[in-house]
């Protein structure tokens, strides 16, 4: 049962992402669906949900809206750069976040990365070291807003009460 709800759930991804209906683009889309899910269905949907499984998709699902538009705000700041280039201020800004899970710390760094203007360039533990194109997208590091809903999303402890932000020379 589980992997046919796996199943279903692949192959209407695909078929909303390939927009091909025809018998070759539907069969492939079966074919990948079902080996997909024969080898991975309890990865993608374990049999015993947690509580905190749940709570944690929940929150995902919530900040993904957020996320989106932090990236759109930092794709409008990356325009006014290009029309503005003195205000490019390249800067390196290094932050302890205070992240205990590696995939809390794998998503706050891919987060930071795809907002345009910032680029995480290494993770030791929980230090952050990222370049920020801006004096204003520096500021949005060092205000530890993102790090805090990403320790929001994965149940984490206060993060922004253990941020140490360090400024690089």
């Amino acid at each position: 049962m589980q992997r046919l709800v796996v199943f279903l759930i692949l192959f209407a991804v695909w078929l909303v992402f390939s927009g091909h209906f025809d018998a070759l683009h539907l069969a492939l889309g079966v074919a990948c669906s079902a080996i997909v899910a024969v080898f991975s269905s309890e990865l993608l949907l374990p049999r015993t949900l947690s509580s905190r499984t749940a709570v944690t998709t929940w929150r995902v699902l919530r900040h993904l809206p957020w996320l989106l538009y932090q990236i759109v705000l930092a794709n409008l700041h990356v325009v006014y750069l290009v029309w503005r280039p003195g205000q490019l201020r390249p800067q390196i800004v290094q932050f302890k976040t205070g992240l205990k899970s590696d995939l809390a710390r794998a998503v706050l760094g891919n987060a930071i990365t795809l907002t345009p203007g910032t680029i995480t360039m290494d993770i030791v533990d929980d230090e952050f070291t990222v370049h920020a194109v801006s004096d204003q997208a520096a500021r949005s590091l060092r205000s530890g807003e993102m790090a805090r809903r990403v320790g929001h999303v994965f149940l984490e402890p206060d993060v922004l009460a253990s941020m140490n932000i360090v400024p690089h020379p």
